[in-house]
């Protein structure tokens, strides 16, 4: 697994963020997101190919965290999973995925 610049920058600004409200909660956040990435990486065909639009000859993937309104968006490449952002459910997400990739 490949974890990009900008979705370390996305996971370190939530769990930040969680940490302030309440550090039980990063903790958690940290928990979900290292179990969903196990799961993506076993069967990383389980994503929603709902956004794939967005950026066109990819196979961009969503992945909903569990426990959590963030959304994991990666790329299924033959050798390996690529997370492209983690982004909080509101945002405006097409502009996000489009702007930074």
């Amino acid at each position: 697994m490949h974890i990009r610049p900008r979705a370390t920058a996305d996971i370190d600004h939530a769990a930040a963020y969680l940490f302030e409200e309440n550090p039980v909660a990063a903790a958690a956040f940290l928990d979900a997101l290292e179990g969903a990435f196990a799961l993506l990486t076993e069967q990383p065909g389980i994503g929603s190919t709902r956004y794939a639009h967005l950026l066109p000859g990819t196979t961009l993937r969503m992945w909903p965290l569990s426990g959590f309104p963030y959304l994991i968006f990666y790329l299924e490449r033959a050798d390996i999973l690529e997370v492209i952002r983690v982004l909080h459910g509101v945002r405006d997400l097409p502009a996000q995925l489009v702007a930074d990739t």
